[in-house]
């Protein structure tokens, strides 16, 4: 609190008389940046690719505001964070035709697959150590119902990005009609 009180040219107590304690702080700025989230435009002239917007949006703020998301997941405010944008795609959902239960398991199918990306994407490699990797952990398998292709393959990277895009473009299209 005396750090950002300094940042900000005030002193500590005045933070606490207008914000309150430091969770409260944490609060005011998740939800402050959830609302910035839901002022982003979705684009798209087909309902697939409105709901696809919101789906980047979710993965593209999350990677570029990491420390936020760290914080929401950390405090579990991580639903806080994302309501506009969930509320945006629930929108999408709703113009598409897809509602009640329909669309409650399209925005969470949807959230999971983007969730499980952004597990992926914000993991500290460097906490892997060389014998946990996947390339050594892939390169120890020997089973003759697997692929050597396969085994090779697995050892290697993969653009996450790319396999972001079509993973949730196929749970979309999974949801939401064609339009």
């Amino acid at each position: 609190m005396r750090r950002l009180a300094g940042e900000l040219g005030v002193a500590t107590t005045t933070i606490y008389w207008h914000v309150g304690s430091r969770d409260d702080v944490v609060d005011a700025v998740i939800r402050r940046h959830g609302e910035r989230l839901g002022e982003q435009a979705t684009s798209g002239d087909t309902p697939r690719q409105r709901v696809m917007s919101v789906a980047r949006h979710l993965w593209e703020s999350a990677l570029a505001h990491q420390g936020i998301t760290r914080l929401a997941e950390l405090h579990g405010e991580t639903s806080v964070l994302n309501k506009h944008l969930e509320v945006a795609m629930a929108r999408e959902l709703t113009a598409a035709g897809v509602v009640g239960e329909d669309a409650r398991d399209a925005l969470r199918a949807i959230l999971i697959c983007v969730g499980g990306f952004l597990v992926l994407a914000l993991r500290d490699e460097r906490a892997i150590t060389p014998e946990r990797s996947r390339t050594a952990v892939w390169s120890g398998v020997e089973d003759p119902d697997v692929d050597p292709s396969t085994r090779l393959a697995l050892t290697t990277q993969v653009d996450l990005p790319t396999l972001f895009e079509r993973t949730v473009q196929n749970v979309v299209d999974t949801y939401v009609p064609e339009g």
